[in-house]
């Protein structure tokens, strides 16, 4: 078995690297930060005792990914998980204040990155008639927030990528899901405040946020799911969440 892993250096992408390693899965592993990859890397063979290909390349970069994925061996080519992980969050502002940078980073990251990767390996899946597309949204792709118009759009298109993805892919046998997480206390407020981590700690404030461990729990569920069945979308908040805009602090 084997599982690709798109953002995989930190976050919900290294504990589902490390998820599906545990569970036997060969992981091909992308990211930007070479380092980083190439420790996780080989932490994950150390500790899993399964095959680790590194793909370090940014997922903006068309012929970046091109170039990947046709270096992978024809053994590594059977890939049986897509995680579509890649993506984040720059800036909070409103749209009349909003940063050009930014968008087109959220953008091009968040949608343009996922559609790449994924015409690149879903042609491998189709001509072996099976593979499961897993998706990471947000509660961002089903409801908006203040000063989050741009990156909610780019989930919003998450969303609507998902559930054509599952209309484009109902003839061949590949399976494609949706999860959709809300608050997690990962790099993503970090990575949205541009490294002002006070800023970023705020945000977790109050109550107990998701964690990447969670995360990690639902793609294994899907996994582990029946061939007949397939999980088209999944909203996973914390207790104190209700929707991409409402959480309860005390």
């Amino acid at each position: 078995m084997i599982a690709y892993i798109t953002g995989a250096t930190s976050g919900f992408g290294r504990a589902c690297a490390k998820r599906l390693a545990k569970l036997g899965y060969d992981v091909i592993l992308n990211g930007r930060r070479k380092e980083l990859l190439a420790s996780l890397g080989q932490e994950i063979e150390d500790k899993y005792g399964v095959h680790v290909w590194l793909a370090n390349y940014d997922v903006r970069e068309l012929d970046a990914v091109k170039q990947s994925v046709a270096d992978l061996p024809a053994s590594w080519q059977a890939i049986d998980v897509l995680i579509n992980n890649a993506g984040l969050a720059v800036g909070l502002t409103n749209i009349q204040d909003g940063d050009f940078d930014d968008w087109n980073r959220m953008i091009d990251t968040n949608i343009k990155g996922l559609l790449y990767v994924t015409r690149l390996i879903s042609p491998l899946m189709i001509a072996r008639g099976k593979g499961h597309i897993i998706n990471i949204g947000s509660v961002a792709g089903k409801d908006v927030y203040g000063g989050g118009n741009v990156y909610c759009a780019t989930k919003h298109a998450v969303d609507a990528l998902n559930k054509a993805m599952r209309i484009d892919m109902l003839a061949y046998g590949v399976k494609v899901s949706q999860i959709a997480p809300g608050a997690a206390e990962t790099e993503f407020s970090i990575v949205r405040f541009k490294g002002n981590k006070e800023a970023a700690d705020k945000v977790y404030e109050g109550y107990k946020p998701l964690t990447e461990e969670d995360i990690a729990d639902a793609v294994e569920y899907l996994v582990k799911l029946p061939p007949h069945v397939c999980v088209n979308d999944l909203i996973i908040t914390s207790l104190n969440q209700a929707n991409a805009s409402i959480i309860h602090k005390k």
